[in-house]
């Protein structure tokens, strides 16, 4: 006879839960990490870097661009003063449009990157044109008042 208790139910001999014989339980690391996973198993990848094994991620700034570009030329026609985002969005735009154009395999938005800098790129002429005509109607106002 053994000298175990029979109402003790611990196996004799402890099992590792590494070993190829026995798998581990459902929901423990194979590897025998205590800590539970991360992130239900998923590595951590910070917003905007390339995740491996998916597709293109469109890129963070192409949304920016083409809602400044919106808000500055359709705020810009109400008002006037939304039209100084207008080279914002060109510029935006513009740096997104060439970093896409530098890694295609890691972003995409070309098309929303490239309508917020043409929408930049009209306000900024509207904001240009609106400059103009005002220093021109000072410019009136001056010699009119001196003549």
């Amino acid at each position: 006879m053994t000298d175990r208790d029979p109402d003790d139910t611990t196996p004799s001999s402890p099992s590792s839960p590494s070993s190829p014989s026995t798998p581990p339980p459902y929901g423990q690391d194979p590897h025998g990490s205590p800590y539970p996973p991360q992130g239900y198993g998923q590595p951590y990848y910070p917003q905007g870097q390339h995740v491996p094994g998916q597709g293109p991620t469109i890129h963070p700034q192409a949304n920016t661009a083409l809602v400044l570009g919106i808000v500055s030329l359709a705020g810009g026609m109400l008002c006037g003063l939304p039209l100084l985002a207008g080279p914002f969005a060109w510029y935006t735009g513009r740096k997104v449009k060439r970093e896409i154009e530098a890694a295609p395999q890691h972003y995409t938005g070309g098309s929303e990157a490239g309508a917020g800098m043409v929408l930049g790129i009209v306000s900024t002429v509207l904001l240009a044109l609106g400059l103009l005509a005002g220093v021109l109607l000072v410019g009136l106002l001056v010699i009119g008042a001196s003549a």
